[in-house]
């Protein structure tokens, strides 16, 4: 059993994806700060991998199959976790897909589902736990999980990019929205994110998960902490992010984005930090 804190105690926190690296690093820092875990996949492994983890550390976790693009499964999804829990406090929209192809080679089918996915399931998602937020005088909170992609232009995965951009939108849109019912909607931004974790969880679990394929790398482009002030951050560095935005420490935090990406947002576009060995922690 893993030691709890109490910022989350007793809220009820629903995640859309549930794979072992990121979205799962923020489930685990909600639920070991005392949050109740509906783990949401279109992928049963991951939904029932992840909730079963969580359990595994003294949290209470459900899993729940959903595509997040049809609304009647979202609908029972939300219901299936409140049947369990309550109702949600805490929503983290953080389901996506990825498929690395530039403007030039991206089939429009392709595109629409990688916008479908990020943007239809998070309005979906967001429009219906609100809903339930409001009809239970719930003053809770949404957070969706953004990407220095949806800053910055990158060569080669133009369907991605473009809808993490338009989720930085919907996100003040949607915190404009819901304010007259003390609803607080964020978005956290990570970046390249060291593996390492991940793949360890992966492991764990016993589910196959890999870095998404990006081809060759350009002569041009960097790797490893390359670009990255700080280093590359892990899936825990986000954790932490949520569960400050998700607690009433943030009670007056709303529209806001959030950027846990080592300072590569910041940084002065000519300076490129190497890879170099950090002081341990």
């Amino acid at each position: 059993m893993t030691h709890k804190g109490t910022r989350l105690k007793d809220k009820v926190a629903l995640i859309t994806g549930s794979g072992p690296n990121i979205n799962a690093g923020i489930a685990y820092g909600l639920a070991d700060q005392g949050a109740k875990l509906i783990c949401v996949d279109v992928r049963a492994d991951y939904a029932e991998a992840c909730a079963r983890a969580l359990r595994g550390r003294g949290a209470e976790a459900i899993a729940a199959l959903c595509d997040v693009t049809r609304e009647d499964q979202v609908q029972s999804a939300i219901e299936q976790g409140e049947a369990a829990f309550g109702p949600v406090d805490i929503l983290i929209n953080g389901a996506v897909i990825q498929k690395r192809q530039g403007l030039l080679d991206l089939a429009v089918e392709d595109f629409r589902r990688l916008v479908d996915v990020s943007l239809a399931g998070t309005f979906l998602f967001t429009k219906h736990v609100a809903k339930s937020m409001i009809r239970n005088a719930r003053r809770g909170n949404v957070i969706t999980i953004i990407s220095t992609e949806g800053h910055q232009g990158n060569r080669g995965n133009i369907g991605y990019g473009t809808a993490k951009a338009g989720l930085l939108n919907f996100t003040r849109a949607a915190a404009m929205e819901l304010a007259d019912y003390g609803i607080r909607v964020n978005s956290l931004t990570p970046t390249g994110t060291n593996s390492a974790e991940g793949l360890e969880r992966a492991r764990a679990w016993g589910v196959t998960w890999e870095e998404p394929a990006g081809g060759a790398r350009r002569s041009d482009s960097t790797a490893g902490d390359q670009g990255v002030p700080l280093g590359r951050p892990s899936p825990r560095h986000y954790a932490s992010a949520a569960v400050f935005l998700a607690s009433d420490e943030a009670e007056m935090i709303t529209g806001f984005d959030l950027r846990v990406d080592g300072g590569v947002i910041s940084r002065y576009w000519r300076w490129n930090p190497g890879t170099r060995i950090l002081p341990a922690e």
